[in-house]
Formats: structure tokens, sequence, C-alpha cells
């Protein structure tokens, strides 16, 4: 049996596969982003805010978690295994979601969502990464995200027309059937990346091609100031992301917007940030990934404070652009740097320990969200959130190293 070959071109039909995989991914998620937030108030009488976004406290730690846990168990059992299993624990989330009669179903329902996510999303970057060469990481980890964050975007938008059009509950979740099967259908199609793998294992230069899972926790989290800068700037990007997700259509129902044109909003950011990363992951692999990194974190804060500042319908919806362009420029290139630093053989285990952190972002963020709404309003909510991204960006400009190498430094 030959060897495989490792690079985008060689792997076409396989690569292929795995975005559009990931593209129903994204739109399980995409089908709650505009209608739980408002189902939690109408259906349920949420009057809290931290208690109707207890949902993406529940999805955040699951995912996180299991993100964790899906790395390790990736480089022990192989990708595609991991994947079945994600997308088999995904069909249950919409019928849960369906016949909820309670709020805690829904919650639970985003606990299993969480695990969908967590397993699904991380192996198809993973898969990917096997794939692809060295310097096309970024493109590789873009494609996939462009994928992932379309389908947020279109069911956003899909789920929001479908709500507003007949109710919050059940039509649009009959859509996240639909999508359930057909992952797991593609789940089942793929290969798996295992020779490639080896194949990268063989070629490379680090001594230490396998280490201990606490060792990877430890080298990710904080003592290398790379991987730990990159883990920082993602939770700071879920924090903001999980505050969208929550806060954004009670924002935008405090100024008189209708259900549609929230949903437009909520579509739209997604939609920047998917599309855009067609074009971020690339660039980071010609220009490097610290650029992007500092000035994407900063432009996620000050879209946010843009978002506050003004008051028109058309200006919503270019601070949501602007957040999503913001959002693009650093989510694939996190991962890409990550791989960059992390050996092959740790190399999953280290991604899901980025994604522990990044992931976390979403239950931190709505948390803190939930809370300084309670307490201060929404608008406070939103602005104070904005400030760690902000904050992120300047540890990765006096923090971050370089890490895309040329091929004679490898």
């Amino acid at each position: 049996m030959s060897q495989p070959k490792i690079g985008i071109h060689n792997n076409l039909p396989q690569f292929v596969l795995l975005v559009v995989a990931n593209l129903f991914v994204g739109s399980m998620v995409g089908i709650e982003r505009t209608v739980l937030p408002l189902l939690g108030e109408e259906q349920f009488g949420l009057a809290s805010t931290s208690a109707a976004l207890s949902f993406i406290i529940s999805f955040g730690f699951s995912k996180a978690i299991i993100n964790y846990f899906a790395g390790g168990i990736a480089d022990k059992y192989g990708r595609k295994k991991v994947l079945v299993v994600g997308w088999v624990v995904g069909l249950f989330v919409p019928v849960l979601i369906i016949f909820a009669h309670a709020w805690w179903v829904i919650v639970l329902a985003n606990v299993l969502l969480g695990i969908n996510q967590g397993l699904a999303w991380s192996m198809t970057v993973n898969m990917k990464i096997d794939l692809s060469k060295a310097n096309q990481r970024g493109t590789a980890v873009g494609l996939n995200e462009f994928a992932g964050y379309s389908g947020v975007a279109i069911m956003a938008a899909v789920s929001g027309y479908v709500a507003s059009t007949y109710s919050l509950r059940p039509e649009p979740f009959y859509i996240g059937l639909a999508i359930g099967v057909i992952g797991l259908l593609l789940a089942l199609i793929v290969k798996d990346t295992e020779g490639h793998l080896k194949v990268q294992m063989a070629e490379s230069r680090e001594e230490k091609n396998s280490l201990s899972a606490k060792r990877v926790f430890f080298k990710t989290t904080w003592q290398d100031r790379n991987l730990s800068t990159a883990s920082f700037a993602g939770m700071a990007t879920n924090l903001k992301d999980g505050m969208a997700w929550g806060l954004f259509p009670l924002y935008f129902t405090t100024v008189g917007l209708s259900v549609t044109q929230i949903g437009t909003v909520v579509a739209i950011y997604p939609a920047a940030w998917g599309i855009f990363q067609l074009f971020t992951g690339a660039f980071s692999d010609k220009v490097g990934r610290k650029k992007l990194i500092i000035y994407g974190m900063w432009l996620q804060a000050a879209a946010l404070w843009f978002i506050l500042a003004v008051e028109s319908y058309p200006l919503w919806i270019a601070g949501a652009v602007l957040l999503g362009i913001g959002t693009a420029m650093v989510y694939p290139t996190l991962q890409a740097a990550i791989s960059d630093v992390a050996a092959p053989g740790w190399r999953a285990s280290s991604m899901g320990v980025y994604r522990f952190w990044r992931d976390a972002g979403y239950a931190f963020g709505a948390i803190l969200a939930g809370v300084i709404a309670d307490f201060m309003g929404v608008a406070w909510a939103i602005g104070l959130v904005a400030l760690m991204p902000f904050i992120a960006g300047l540890l990765a400009r006096f923090r971050l190293e370089e890490t895309l190498k040329n091929e004679d430094e490898k």
C-alpha cells in the first residue's frame, strides 16, 4: 500500500468532503442563534438575563470539556470514530428542544450540543490539518471555519425567518433533525486521516513527538508563551461571542427591531466571520500569524463599541460585519499558530486544550454578560465585555512571537 501524500491538492476530494461536513456542524448551532434567547423569554417566561443565558453556559462548558478530551481520544483511537460519535449525540438536540416542557430540558439539549460541537468540529479541523502541509495550515483552518460559520449564519437567518413565519418552536428545529441525519451520513462516508498523521510524525524534526496529557495542558495553558497567549486570545474571542449570542437578540429587541431584522443582524455577524476566513487563514500563511491576531482582537472590541454608539439598522449591520471581520482575522490564525508550535504527535491534544479554553469563553461570556445585564443593563454588558478582546490584543502585541516559520527553518 502506497504512503499517503501530504497536501491539500493531493487530498482534494477528502478535503472538500470535510469542508462540507463542517458546514452541517455549524448549522446545528445556527438553528439556535436567533430563536433560543427569545424562546426563553416568550415561552418559558424567564425574566432574569442570567437565567435566559443558562443554555449558553451549559453549551460552553460541555463543549470546552469535550474539546479537552477529544484531542487525546482522537490521538489514541482515530479521528473518524470521534466524528461519528459526535453526530450520534447531535441527533438528540433538536428532539429535546421540540418536546421540552421545562427550561432545564433546553439546558440539557445544549449540553448535548456542546458535546456534538466539541467532537465533530474538533475532528473536522484536525483532519484537515492532517491532510495539509505546514504552510497550508492557515488555509485549511480558514476553509474549515468558513464552512462552519457559514452554516451558523445561514441557519441563524433561516431559523429567524421560519420563527417569524410560523412560531419559535417547533418548526425551526425540524430543520435541525434533517441537519443531524445528513451530518451523520457525511461522518460515515469520510475516510480517517491516521495514515497522513503517521507520515507527518515521521517527517517531524521535533525530538518529543509524544507528551503526556498533563504536560500538554501545562504547556498550552501557561508554560509556552505562544500557546498560552493564543489560548487566552481564543477565550476572549468566544467570551465576546457568548455575550453576542445571548444579548444581541435582547438588545436589538429593546431598540425596536423585528424578529426578522434581528435574525438578519445576528446572521450577518457569523456570515462575515465565515466568509472572510476564506482569506484570513490563507493570508496568515503568507504574512504570519501575529499581526492578524493583534489587530483582529482590537477590531472585535471596536466593533462592539461601534454597535452601541450608533442608532440605525444599516449601521448595526455595518457593526455586525466589522465584528465578523475581526473574529475572522483571529479564528483560523490562532488555530494555525497552535499547529505551528505543537508537534504532530501531541498537536490534536494541544489543539484540544486550546479549544477547551477558547470554548470555555462561551460560558464565561454568558455568565459575565448575564450578571452585568441584570445589574447594569444589556448595553453596559456589551460594552464591558468588549474590554476582554482589547486586553487579549495587548497581550498578543507584547507576548506572542511569530509562529510561522520558513521552510528552511523547520
